[in-house]
C-alpha cells in the first residue's frame, strides 16, 4: 500500500471528527466569501445607487425632496403605483448634478456652464443640468443609509460566524491530528516490541528513536498544517470560482487555467523536493544515532582522546544535512512566492484585458461593484494558492517520513502474547542444535545436552566459543536453524516467545537499570510483584551489606542505566530482579565477572539458597565460581568438547584442566 493511502487509512480512524471539521470549514468559508457580494451590493445599490433612475412621485415612504418636488427610485415603486417624470443624478468629477431628462447612454462625463456632456466613442449628447448642494445631495443619500447599515450588520455577523466556525474546524482538525499521531506512535512502539532481537543488531538505537519521534512529528505536521491548509484552500478555491462564475462566466473560465498550472507545478516540485527530503531525513537519523552513540560512549571517547575525531564525524553528517537543507530552501525560495506572484500578475493582465475590451463596447456596462467584487475575489483566490504552494515542502517531508515509519512497521514481527502456562519444572534439553547469526555461518554446531530440574549447568570456554549464543536460543532471542530445544518435553518453537520467558530469569554481565527507584527496577512495574516480594529478593541477595548508607533506602532514585551506582550494586539489583520473578530457570550470564571479590562472595552465598528447585545456567570466566556445578560444558568454536563435573574434568586433564590451572596460576601470581 502506498504511503499516501496508509496515511489516509490512519485519518479514517477519526473520520467523524474530520467530517465535522470540514462541515464547519465549509460554513466558515461560505460566510467569509459572502463579504464581496455584500460589498458589491453596498456599492452598486446604495453608494452608487444614487445614479439609478428616479421618478417624480407624491410625498411618502422612501422619497427625497428637491425644490418642492418628491422623487423615488424606480425600483421602489409598486406595480400599481403611478410613476411621474424620470430624472437622474450623476456624478461628474467631485460634483453631483441633477437632470430631468432620460439618459440615452453613459460614457465620459463633463459639466460646464449648466451643460452636462456625455461622450461614448464618436457619440456625444448634451443635457441641461444643475449642480446639487451638499444638503440637497444628502436628501437623496439619506435614503440609502438604513440599507447600508443593514448590510454592514449582516457583513459583521457573517464575519463573527466565520470566525467561530473557523475556530471550531481548526480545533477539531488539530485534535484529530494529535489523535492520529498518538495512535501511530503507539503502533510504532508496539511494533518495536514485536520485532526480533536480530533486527536491532544492525540498526542503531538513534535511528529507531528518530522514526518514533522526529518522523512521526513530521507526519503530525501533515495532518495539522498541510492537510488543513489543503482542505481549506480547496474549499476556498471552489467557493471563489463559484462566486466568479456567478459574476461573469467568461472571466471565471479564464481563471480556471490556474488549476492545471498549479497541478503541473506541484508535480514538478515534488520531483526534486522528494529526493532532497529523503537525504535530509536519512541524515537526521544518522545524526541522532551518532549523538546517542557518543553520549553512551563518552567515557571511552574522553579516555582515548577521540573528541576531535568524533566531532569531525559529526560535522561531516551535519554538513551534508545542511547542504540538502539549503538545496530545499533554494527550491522553495525559487518557487513559492515567485510562482504565486507570476500567476497573480498573469490573472490581472487577463482581468485588465477583459474589462478593457468590455469598456470599448457601448452595449456592455460593468458596474463598479462587480469590478470591486472581481478584484476582491481574485486577490482572495491567491491566498489559498499561496498556502498550497508554501505547504508543499512540509507535504514532501511528511510523505518521506511516512515511508520511513511504515518501512519499520512492515518489518516482520510477532504478536506479543499474553498467554500464560504453568510454571516450568525446569528440565531443559538441547537436541543436536546448530545456529548462526548469519545464514550459513554457524557459531553453534550440534549442541546436545540435558539439564534436569534443580541442576546447575555451567558453560565455559574462550570468548566466541558460543556460550552466550546457547542462552540466546534458550530465551528465544533467536531461533536455531537445526535441531530442537525442549523445556519439560515441550518444543519451545511452538510456545510464544513471551510465554517461554514467563518462568525464566536472567542476569547479564552488564545489567541494565531504568530510570526510577531501586524498587521499580526490581519489580519492573509488574503488579503481581508486591513490595514485600521486592524487599525479600533484595535481602536474599545480600543488598543490605552493600547498600548501607542510602538516604531513601530502597526508594533511592536510579537514573538512566544506573550510572551513579557501582557495577557491583547494579549487578545485585539485577540479581534481585531475576529472583523477584521466581523463575523456574535462572541464567547467570557472566554475572560475577565485573564484581569485586567481596560482592561476589555475597552473591555466592545467596546463590546456594536460590538454586534449590531451579535449573540454573551459569556462564563464567572465573572457573572458581562453578566448582559446585552439577554439570560443566566446555565449548570450543561452537562445539561441546568436554562435559562433566569439576572433579571429572580435572581428571581428564583436557581443555578445562588447562584453563583452570592457568587461572589458578594467574591468581597465585597476582597474590
Amino acid at each position: 500500500m502506498k504511503t499516501g493511502r496508509r496515511l489516509t487509512s490512519y485519518a479514517l480512524n477519526y473520520k467523524k471528527i474530520i467530517l465535522v471539521a470540514l462541515f464547519l470549514l465549509t460554513i466558515s468559508v461560505g460566510t467569509d466569501l459572502a463579504g464581496p457580494f455584500i460589498a458589491k451590493n453596498i456599492i452598486d445599490q446604495h453608494i452608487l445607487g444614487i445614479e439609478s433612475v428616479w421618478n417624480e412621485t407624491t410625498n411618502g415612504k422612501s422619497t427625497a425632496e428637491y425644490q418642492g418636488e418628491f422623487y423615488k427610485k424606480e425600483k421602489n415603486f409598486s406595480d400599481n403605483e403611478e410613476k411621474g417624470k424620470e430624472i437622474r443624478i450623476l456624478q461628474v468629477g467631485t460634483k453631483f448634478v441633477f437632470m430631468d431628462e432620460k439618459l440615452e447612454f453613459d460614457g465620459k462625463r463633463t459639466f460646464e456652464q449648466g451643460i452636462l456632456t456625455v461622450q461614448k466613442g464618436d457619440e456625444k449628447v448634451n443635457y441641461n443640468a444643475k449642480v446639487l448642494t451638499n444638503k440637497e445631495l444628502m436628501a437623496f443619500y439619506k435614503l440609502e443609509i438604513p440599507g447600508i447599515i443593514k448590510l454592514l450588520i449582516v457583513y459583521f455577523g457573517l464575519l463573527v460566524i466565520s470566525a467561530i466556525f473557523q475556530y471550531g474546524q481548526k480545533f477539531l482538525l488539530q485534535k484529530s491530528a494529535n489523535r492520529i499521531i498518538q495512535k501511530m506512535r503507539e503502533d510504532v512502539f508496539g511494533q518495536i516490541q514485536r520485532l526480533p532481537i536480530q533486527y536491532f543488531d544492525n540498526l542503531p538505537a538513534g535511528k529507531v528513536v528518530a522514526r518514533i519521534t522526529n518522523d512521526t512529528e513530521a507526519i503530525r505536521e501533515l495532518y495539522v498544517t498541510v492537510l488543513a491548509q489543503f482542505f481549506t484552500s480547496a474549499i476556498y478555491i471552489t467557493g471563489i470560482y463559484a462566486a466568479l462564475f456567478i459574476l461573469d462566466v467568461k472571466l471565471a473560465a479564464i481563471c480556471l487555467l490556474l488549476l492545471p498550472i498549479l497541478y503541473g507545478w506541484i508535480i514538478l516540485y515534488r520531483k526534486f523536493a522528494s529526493k532532497y527530503n529523503r537525504v535530509i531525513r536519512s541524515r537526521n537519523s544518522d545524526i541522532n544515532a551518532t549523538i546517542n552513540e557518543s553520549i553512551c560512549g563518552m567515557s571511552i571517547i574522553q579516555a582515548f582522546r577521540r573528541e576531535k575525531e568524533t566531532e569531525t564525524e559529526f560535522e561531516k553528517l551535519n554538513t551534508e544535512h545542511f547542504t540538502y537543507q539549503n538545496k530545499l530552501l533554494s527550491l522553495n525560495a525559487l518557487t513559492s512566492h515567485n510562482l504565486v506572484g507570476v500567476l497573480r500578475n498573469l490573472v490581472f493582465v487577463a482581468f485588465i484585458w477583459y474589462f478593457g475590451g468590455l469598456s470599448l463596447n457601448p452595449a456592455s456596462v460593468i458596474s463598479l461593484g462587480v469590478l470591486y467584487a472581481f478584484v476582491d475575489y481574485i486577490n482572495r483566490l491567491f491566498n489559498p494558492v499561496q498556502g498550497i504552494v508554501n505547504q508543499l515542502a512540509n507535504l514532501e517531508s511528511a510523505l518521506v517520513a511516512g515511508e520511513r515509519v511504515f518501512s519499520l512497521m512492515d518489518e516482520q514481527g510477532e504478536k506479543v502474547s499474553t498467554k500464560r502456562i504453568e510454571r516450568f519444572c525446569g528440565n531443559v534439553t538441547f537436541d543436536h542444535v546448530s545456529f548462526g547469526y548469519k545464514e550459513g555461518e554457524y557459531v553453534l554446531n550440534d549442541i546436545n545436552f540435558e539439564a534436569k530440574q534443580g541442576q546447575t549447568v555451567a558453560l565455559v570456554g574462550h570468548t566466541g566459543s558460543g556460550k552466550s549464543s546457547i542462552m540466546n536460543l534458550l530465551f528465544r532471542f533467536y531461533d536455531c536453524q537445526k535441531g530442537k530445544i525442549f523445556i519439560d518435553g515441550m518444543d519451545i518453537i511452538n510456545i510464544p516467545r513471551q510465554t517461554v520467558r514467563n518462568h525464566m530469569g536472567i542476569v547479564l554481565q552488564d545489567p541494565y537499570l531504568f530510570t526510577g527507584t531501586i524498587v521499580s527496577n526490581v519489580s519492573l512495574g509488574d503488579p503481581s510483584i508486591s513490595r514485600e516480594m521486592v524487599e525479600k529478593a533484595l535481602k536474599d541477595v545480600g543488598v543490605d551489606r552493600v547498600f548501607k548508607n542510602l538516604e531513601n533506602g530502597y526508594d533511592e532514585p536510579v537514573i538512566e542505566k544506573g550510572s551513579t551506582l557501582s557495577s557491583g550494586q547494579r549487578q545485585l539489583i539485577s540479581f534481585a530482579r531475576a529472583l523477584a520473578f521466581n523463575p523456574a530457570i535462572l541464567i547467570l550470564d557472566e554475572a560475577t565477572s565485573s564484581i569485586d571479590t567481596e560482592t561476589e562472595a555475597v552473591i555466592q552465598e545467596a546463590m546456594d539458597v536460590l538454586k534449590k528447585g531451579r535449573t540454573t545456567f551459569i556462564i563464567a570466566h572465573r572457573l572458581s565460581t562453578i566448582r559446585n556445578a552439577d554439570q560443566i560444558l566446555v565449548l570450543d568454536r561452537g562445539k561441546i568438547v568436554e562435559r562433566g563435573s569439576h572433579e571429572e574434568l580435572m581428571l581428564l586433564k583436557g581443555k578445562y584442566y588447562q584453563m583452570y590451572e592457568l587461572q589458578k596460576g594467574n591468581a597465585s601470581l597476582a597474590g
